[in-house]
């Protein structure tokens, strides 16, 4: 099952922060617990603040259940050190299944 995330950062430079350090190292970390990152986009349209991310949960999973696991292991605490959360103003996330004619699946 994918899930198409996305979130809104209070400024640019958190959302560049977030991107290039925090994000990058949770491909990583969602690997360890089966988690497939298909890809992380930022936004260039409209001067928004946000991040765009591709995932895939391995098949049977329950994706909230997967997601806590993730955010109480020290791997998620280590990718996020030297992050102040508050700097996410939201998340919008959304379970996709794939089109018998989608290239990804």
């Amino acid at each position: 099952m994918f899930q198409l995330r996305i979130y809104t950062l209070r400024s640019t430079e958190a959302l560049q922060q977030y991107a290039k350090v925090h994000w990058a190292r949770h491909v990583a970390t969602f690997t360890k617990f089966g988690v497939t990152t298909h890809g992380v986009w930022t936004e260039r349209s409209g001067g928004a603040s946000r991040l765009v991310a591709l995932i895939d949960y391995p098949p049977g999973a329950d994706p909230e259940q997967v997601t806590r696991q993730v955010m109480a292991s020290p791997e998620f605490a280590s990718d996020m050190a030297g992050f102040d959360t508050d700097e996410i103003v939201d998340v919008q996330s959304m379970l996709l299944d794939p089109t018998s004619f989608s290239p990804i699946h």
